[in-house]
């Protein structure tokens, strides 16, 4: 199953590929190099098509816990102010996605959403501490029943020049449900409260709609 986003590109490079393989059966009389022609074409179909794979992921709904919104690794744990929206201290889980990575974005949680930007920028590498400020982006915030208002910023980083997004104010949205998609290397920041538990460590790999990146405390509900 590949992301819808990834249609045009993905016919586009099919028809190329098919053409330049044709061309050089008929045009490249070397053997080698005509081989080499060939298979580097249908080795770039294949890493198109691995880049937009969508993989289903079905999702029971957890009010409890924040689900990781994208495949990739834990780059950042840390308490930082936030000045866009929030104006207060909120921790910040930071998740870096290769180019060999699935590159959807996923609601991390159920709720309302109650605020979603875009802000054209730079396009420093993704782990650039700087990126989360400077960077093209968006930031989403949603409303949660469980862990109040929760924030989740897709960055741009070097190689990616186009953010999807598909969170609307207003919209009652579904946790692991498909928010948006960003193109060719990128970063996702996760703002949340300061009295939730994190629940994954620096480094870790992290999977988009399965592994919860933090969890509810209970006493706080007492």
């Amino acid at each position: 199953m590949f992301h819808k986003e990834g249609q045009k590109i993905i016919i586009f490079t099919f028809f190329l590929v098919v053409a330049a393989i044709i061309a050089a059966q008929f045009y490249i009389e070397v053997e080698w190099i005509r081989f080499t022609v060939q298979i580097t074409a249908f080795v770039l179909l294949i890493a198109i098509l691995q880049f937009f794979r969508n993989p289903k992921r079905p999702v029971t709904p957890n009010f409890d816990e924040i689900l990781a919104p994208v495949d990739g690794k834990v780059v950042v744990i840390e308490e930082v102010d936030e000045p866009e929206y929030f104006k207060d201290r909120r921790r910040q889980v930071s998740i870096f996605m290769s180019p060999i990575n699935v590159h959807v974005t996923r609601y991390p949680a159920s709720g309302t959403v109650t605020y979603s930007e875009y802000h054209p920028g730079k396009y420093l590498v993704a782990w650039h501490p700087k990126s989360s400020t400077e960077n093209e982006r968006t930031t989403v915030v949603l409303h949660t029943p469980k862990f109040g208002e929760i924030g989740y910023r897709q960055i741009a980083g070097a190689m990616a020049r186009r953010i999807v997004n598909y969170a609307e104010e207003g919209e009652q949205v579904t946790q692991g449900q498909d928010a948006g998609f960003i193109k060719f290397g990128s970063r996702v920041d996760l703002l949340l409260p300061l009295n939730c538990n994190i629940t994954v460590k620096l480094g870790q790999k992290v999977t988009g709609a399965k592994t919860c990146i933090a969890s509810f405390r209970k006493d706080d509900d007492d």
